[in-house]
């Protein structure tokens, strides 16, 4: 079972600039919903957090496990693999992770630059270096 509900999928230009007959990539966000690791009792977390090492942090939620916002929203591309030896649940190099608060504020403006920067910067960590 995953910790992750997808929220949208959209496409992007794969190298962060959209130019005439730019390749495309598909980048999913994946909510988190603020019950996940949260330390509110009942909740099945007692123990600990164990999202704690790759999540923001968890978040304290009613009895019925909700809160006004989603613990995180983290952005992958169909390439970001998912499981590491951390964690089955952790990707491996997001684009971008936000705590839900933060993705309810952010304008679809805002948003788009910063999914578009770190795309730019992924495609040139792929390219060799001079």
């Amino acid at each position: 079972m995953s910790i992750y509900a997808t929220l949208w999928t959209l496409k992007f230009p794969r190298q962060g600039i959209a130019l005439p007959d730019c390749d495309w990539i598909r980048v999913r966000a994946q909510g988190v919903p603020p019950h996940i690791g949260s330390p509110t009792p009942g909740q099945g977390y007692e123990d600990g957090d164990p999202y704690g090492s790759f999540l923001p942090p968890p978040l304290e939620t009613n009895a019925r496990g909700e809160h006004d916002f989603m613990r995180a929203v983290v952005f992958v591309t169909e390439q970001t693999s998912k499981g590491t030896e951390r964690s089955p649940q952790e990707y491996a190099d997001p684009l971008l992770v936000l705590t839900g608060e933060a993705y309810a504020a952010l304008s679809f403006g805002e948003l788009h630059r910063r999914l578009c920067d770190a795309l730019r910067d992924e495609g040139s960590r792929r390219r060799p270096r001079d």
